[in-house]
């Protein structure tokens, strides 16, 4: 079937340009005219922070639920807040916030109730705002700036107000792809047909983002999700294809036989490898958490379009440009003869015992930090030094303690909360417990500001202590919410969902890998390497992030735990990709050992066959990867640190090393499968047979 694919392709080549270039025009515009909006609110159904937020909007159906559309706003001014010039120009800040369209609610310093330092210099009020429409944020911001030139200062504690955003990875990648390409084609035209193909199916792949985001919960990051992943696995197989055409054009010269032999051979590795990553992406939906259901769909979906573009686009381009593949060459290519690959795989089997010994230990050193990680949501603290938020944080933590960061909320529906309150008073790890607010309808909500911030330890086991111990002596019913009690609820969900969704990912693929090399061995080896090298990933995190080390290399403290969605969303992409590279090298030993090369030739020869392809394929994605680590938020140079660090080991410890060391001592058990298992197996093939 891929053969005639291909051979169609090939010979409608301007036909299959003109359709994919008309599918890309037309989704674009589908996406335009009925695509969705993408979801702001991360629901957690089934946890006690969700209750309290749901009865919360019963009781008062009118007020802006607190911490999730609201920013507390920090006012600081040394001639005091009670002086009748700073007074003014408060009161005037706050009439243009609620001028401004989506602006709901403002309640100011000088209120009955709002917190004041006891010096008089910092105060404290909130803004209510609707988040259907985030250019209210840009507007709100503009007025701050009004208030500040009169003397006043105003800060925003709120993740609406964080500065800073995802680095523009896309172009940085492309740039990135146009050099490496260069370096390892040593062709103009040859590393624009990665670059062309990658592009076409990255337009379609973003306007499915919008239309997936029509039916599903999509965050605004898919985006970026979705255009990495196209770009950089649709480079990936383009690469790999674009390479056994070049080398099956040298050995008999025919385009036409060229063209369908690599997608015959290399495009049947791009399928498996594309499945892989798009299960390895669909598994989120084992998360459990709607909100990420629009995630997985959307990136799978650009990797499905980026395997479609790599066995028809590309064959249909590779007629058009034919033998003018090498045009622009920057320099002689050699095909055949000993190279670099060859060396260094002969001196690994030499040494097989060592540098597989070597291999283990460093991964598993760098991964031993794992057993300390912490996983919680960082607070408004470790943003940068002079941003609004971090400003915010640090007056507010000053002026009234760093509990006031992150009060909770707890909600009940009952109007009697006389015996809740003592009972929270009691409690330890409450700072204080501000006067109950009574609903009309009966029920009452209690802020309750803890001794600790939000991101500490103790204050995760105030929220325990609350639920299990001090509200169920009082036999009354409530709930406990805000902003912290959520990413407690968050973290812990995600904790304990993780290993249900890397254990269920690890086994499809182990079964897929099984049925393409026929082999229990080979597909056993991949998912433990691979799930090594993330180990190691995540402990360079740990190290980082959460113990400092060198931090400061890259703008970070220590000190914070590790954002829980990162080690999910690390391994949904690193997997898939590292099984990329693992389907890249195997399916060339295979396809070798097939032949009749005995298992060390086999590995040898593979091994130099796909060596510069992954090594270049691999650096693409670290480049890309490594720009989030310049980014300005810390969330965002996690998991720019985590990724480019899981591909960079896995192409050179684990890929280049651990693999071919491993087969070596192996040998002909690589290929194992019980006769009985052989039987039962259906026929795949990931090489043409």
């Amino acid at each position: 079937m891929l053969r005639s694919l291909a051979s169609v392709s090939f010979r409608r080549r301007y036909v299959v340009l003109a359709l994919w270039l008309a599918a890309a025009a037309g989704v674009v515009a589908l996406a335009s005219g009925v695509g969705g909006e993408f979801a702001s609110d991360g629901r957690l159904p089934g946890t006690d922070s969700q209750a309290a937020y749901d009865l919360y909007r019963d009781l008062f159906p009118d007020a802006a639920v607190p911490g999730e559309n609201t920013a507390t706003m920090v006012f600081q001014d040394e001639r005091g807040l009670a002086d009748p010039v700073v007074v003014d120009g408060i009161d005037a800040f706050l009439d243009s916030l609620r001028g401004q369209p989506g602006v709901l609610a403002v309640t100011s310093p000088a209120d009955a109730g709002a917190m004041v330092s006891a010096d008089g210099t910092v105060g404290v009020g909130d803004v209510a705002f609707d988040d259907e429409d985030l250019t209210v944020i840009d507007r709100i911001s503009d007025q701050a700036d009004v208030l500040r030139a009169t003397g006043t200062e105003v800060d925003f504690a709120s993740p609406w107000f964080q500065e800073g955003s995802i680095p523009a990875s896309e172009g940085f990648g492309l740039l990135a792809a146009v050099v490496i390409l260069l370096i390892a084609f040593g062709s103009v035209v040859a590393m624009g047909l990665p670059v062309v193909t990658a592009l076409i199916g990255v337009a379609i792949g973003l306007g499915g983002v919008s239309l997936w985001a029509a039916v599903l919960p999509t965050p605004d990051f898919t985006t970026q999700v979705a255009a990495m992943m196209g770009l950089g696995v649709g480079i990936d197989y383009a690469l790999f294809i674009v390479t056994r055409y070049r080398e099956r054009l040298a050995v008999h010269g025919d385009l036409h036989r060229a063209t369908v032999e690599a997608i015959d051979t290399a495009g049947r590795a791009v399928i498996f490898a594309g499945c892989t990553v798009m299960v390895s992406l669909l598994g989120m939906f084992l998360m459990g958490l709607p909100f990420l259901y629009g995630l997985a769909a959307a990136s799978s979906t650009a990797v499905l379009v980026a395997v479609l573009a790599a066995v028809t686009l590309l064959p249909a381009m590779l007629g058009i440009v034919g033998r003018r593949i090498d045009r622009f060459a920057l320099r002689h290519r050699h095909l055949a003869g000993e190279t670099v690959w060859h060396r260094w795989s002969r001196f690994v089997q030499r040494n097989a015992a060592a540098c597989a010994l070597g291999g283990f230990a460093l991964l598993l050193a760098l991964s031993a930090p794992v057993l300390a990680m912490r996983l919680a949501t960082a607070d408004l603290g470790n943003d940068p030094v002079g941003s609004t938020t971090r400003t915010a944080y640090d007056r507010l933590a000053d002026g009234f303690g760093p509990g006031v960061n992150g009060p909770l909320l707890v909600v009940t529906p009952s109007s009697d909360t006389v015996a809740l309150e003592a009972a929270l008073v009691a409690t330890p790890g409450v700072a204080a417990v501000m006067p109950p607010v009574t609903a009309a309808t009966g029920g009452a909500v209690v802020h309750v500001i803890p001794t600790t911030g939000p991101q500490d330890e103790a204050t995760t086991a105030l929220v325990h202590r609350l639920r299990e111990d001090s509200i169920p002596a009082t036999g009354t019913v409530a709930h406990v919410g805000g902003m912290t009690a959520s990413d407690v609820d968050f973290a812990e969900h995600l904790s304990s969902r993780l290993w249900v969704f890397i254990g269920s990912v690890l086994a499809f693929s182990f079964v897929l890998l099984m049925l393409v090399f026929r082999s229990v061995l080979v597909p056993l080896k991949a998912v433990v390497l691979n799930l090594l090298s993330i180990g190691a990933a995540y402990g360079v995190m740990v190290m980082v992030f959460q113990w400092g080390w060198l931090g400061g290399l890259i703008g970070v403290t220590g000190g914070a735990p590790i954002e829980p969605w990162a080690p999910m969303l690390l391994f949904a992409i690193v997997f898939g990709l590292s099984m990329d590279y693992e389907v890249f090298l195997l399916s060339s030993v295979r396809e070798r050992y097939d032949a009749g090369m005995s298992n060390s030739e086999a590995v040898v020869e593979g091994l130099a066959s796909t060596g510069r392809v992954i090594t270049a394929a691999a650096a693409i994605m670290v480049c890309v990867f490594g720009s989030f680590v310049f980014g300005d938020l810390r969330a965002i140079k996690l998991i720019g640190l985590g990724l480019s660090v899981a591909v960079l080991v896995d192409a050179t410890v684990v890929r280049m090393l651990l693999v071919p060391a491993t087969m070596e001592l192996l040998g002909d058990r690589n290929w194992w499968l019980p006769r009985r298992l052989g039987r039962v197996l259906p026929q795949l093939a990931v090489e043409a047979r």
